[in-house]
């Protein structure tokens, strides 16, 4: 069973089965040569026993086979309750800035019944809370069944610890397709940076035809199938809306930053006075959903001007201010995880591009390289797809591209760190020689 609430009568069920189809109380009528009358007083209740014909014509109808057919003819005879699918997680805060992804997402996994999606992106980017939002949309609209896995958390009879083999060891595709069952069902590994076992997986997709699985994760797992979605960091405002509190207000950035704000100081109001720098915070941050939080955090104790003038001067001084962000991951620790996961040739490239703060086409990343056009291209690829990098424009040009500020400060720390170690070392040796040449290699 799903471990949610059991359905208390057959009516309910039929109703929960008819929308989970899309049908109409009339399309059902139609589809079971019944009446609609007929259709309506068993969701009602004022026929509790229909008869044995009666629920045959209505599972054809409603294309009910195995388990999911003998538990509906079951509920007709009132034999066993019927129960609810399991619902996901109750999400903590409202989700701001995500409706355009959210409903795309839920499209691939319902419309065009991809059955292994990837989303993908940075830590903190709000990858989690967006699976939250799309398991919750596809439970309430379609009653699919939603097993939520947070993969770093292997806690011994935890609600995700009879799943554990998919992100752990491999093997026991028996004992979780038993689980899951022929009902449709949503199943989401939160936070799989260390992997799936593929074996496991193509195991339980065969043995489930209802199940579909959402993986959130830094990086896609390069599965057969796998969709991926990379999930970028929300819109940050031009910096003309400045100077329009209004307009500055309704930018996805913005909206999100505010939200948070106003939890710790609920009287703010984004007035002329503090419009550029909250701006300028939002822009500074790259959009990305963790790091305004956290700067939200630090409102309680310093304006938005005061908090853009420190983060200046170091912008990984964004550390959680532990009595309202205290399980939130440090930006640096974050950022620095995603650097480390580039091959050396993709962090080559992204630190050449870091300095072009105003963008940069493909061509030109080619003439500053030296690569070959589909090397950068490539690389272009995976550096967006991992949300280091968005694209901030087109035209006749070509699409332009920018490296996030955040990513540009820590390549800019990297460089003068290396550059102070390779001076050191060529010093003791023969004395000062150049090292920027080696940058690019």
């Amino acid at each position: 069973m799903d471990g949610g609430q059991p359905v208390s009568s057959f009516g309910e069920l039929l109703k929960v089965r008819r929308e989970r189809v899309g049908l109409t109380q009339q399309g059902l009528a139609d589809h079971a040569t019944l009446s609609v009358r007929a259709i309506r007083d068993m969701e009602t209740g004022r026929v509790h026993r229909p008869r044995q014909e009666t629920v045959r014509l209505l599972a054809d109808a409603l294309r009910l086979e195995g388990r999911s057919r003998a538990a509906f003819e079951a509920a007709a005879r009132q034999q066993v309750p019927v129960e609810e699918p399991a619902a996901p997680p109750a999400a903590r805060n409202a989700i701001v800035g995500r409706g355009t992804e959210a409903e795309v997402l839920a499209d691939v996994l319902t419309v065009h019944g991809d059955r292994l999606v990837s989303v993908v992106g940075l830590g903190g980017v709000g990858k989690t809370r967006l699976a939250l939002e799309v398991a919750r949309r596809l439970h309430a609209s379609v009653r699919w069944a939603v097993r939520w896995v947070a993969c770093g958390e292997r806690e011994p009879g935890g609600p995700g610890a009879a799943f554990a083999d998919l992100v752990g060891r491999p093997g026991r595709a028996e004992g979780l397709a038993e689980q899951i069952g022929d009902r449709p069902t949503l199943l989401v590994l939160d936070g799989a940076d260390g992997g799936v076992n593929a074996s496991t997986l193509d195991d339980l997709f065969h043995r489930c035809a209802g199940l579909r699985v959402l993986i959130t994760s830094r990086v896609p797992q390069g599965l057969d199938g796998e969709q991926v979605i990379p999930l970028a960091p929300l819109e940050t405002p031009a910096p003309e809306l400045d100077d329009d509190p209004q307009r500055l207000a309704e930018v996805a950035a913005v909206r999100l930053l505010l939200s948070h704000v106003r939890r710790v100081r609920p009287g703010f109001r984004l007035g002329r006075e503090e419009a550029a720098a909250v701006g300028a915070l939002c822009r500074y941050l790259d959009g990305l959903p963790g790091a305004l939080e956290l700067a939200a955090g630090w409102t309680l104790v310093q304006s938005p001007g005061q908090l853009m003038a420190r983060l200046r001067s170091n912008p990984f001084t964004l550390s959680a201010p532990s009595p309202l962000c205290h399980e939130r991951e440090d930006v640096r620790v974050a950022l620095t995880g995603a650097l480390h996961l580039l091959s050396p040739r993709q962090r080559a490239l992204l630190g050449l591009l870091a300095d072009g703060e105003q963008g940069w086409t493909v061509e030109e990343a080619v003439t500053l390289s030296g690569r070959p056009v589909q090397e950068c291209l490539a690389v272009v690829h995976e550096l967006l797809s991992r949300g280091l990098v968005r694209a901030v424009g087109g035209g006749q040009g070509g699409v332009r591209f920018a490296v996030l500020n955040l990513f540009r400060v820590l390549c800019r720390e990297e460089r003068e760190n290396w550059l102070s170690a390779a001076t050191a070392r060529s010093e003791e040796r023969s004395g000062p020689y150049p090292v920027l040449e080696a940058l690019a290699g």
